[in-house]
């Protein structure tokens, strides 16, 4: 097991796994930006100048002007604003992923494995036979 796990770790899993998830979070990162900072404004301002981040429906009972307000005093709220963004940007992650490994999986090369031959053809009558035998089963012949 040890073994193993030794040869895990040098056949650069670990550091390509590694190196995924610091590319991932960072993707992450920008992807959620592009959707608060470019992708909802126009959507917003087609749909009646609504901003999306601010769409809260709060469950205390009082009225806030903001999000900020609303956090401000720890009210409970359902944060539909930011349920359609981090939706939206799940969405694109998504679909960016997935053409990730689309294209990967086209341009991964196919792993040739050696085959080991299991048989041999017979020198006399050209019958295959198996690599340990010492004399063929069809003619008798010795000398394979």
């Amino acid at each position: 097991m040890l073994k193993e796990f030794r040869d895990f770790l040098l056949k650069g899993s670990v550091v390509d796994m590694a190196i995924g998830f610091i590319f991932g979070a960072a993707f992450a990162t920008f992807v959620k930006s592009l959707v608060e900072n470019v992708i909802m404004p126009p959507i917003g301002l087609l749909l009646g100048k609504v901003d999306f981040s601010q769409l809260f429906i709060s469950l205390d009972g009082n009225s806030y002007a903001t999000l900020a307000e609303l956090e401000k005093a720890g009210a409970p709220a359902i944060k539909l604003g930011v349920f359609v963004n981090d939706t939206i940007s799940f969405m694109i992650l998504g679909f960016v992923v997935f053409m990730f490994i689309k294209t990967y999986n086209k341009m991964k090369k196919e792993e040739v494995k050696e085959v080991v031959p299991t048989t041999k053809v017979c020198s006399e009558c050209a019958m295959e036979i198996p690599v340990a035998a010492k004399k063929c089963g069809h003619c008798g012949n010795t000398a394979v």
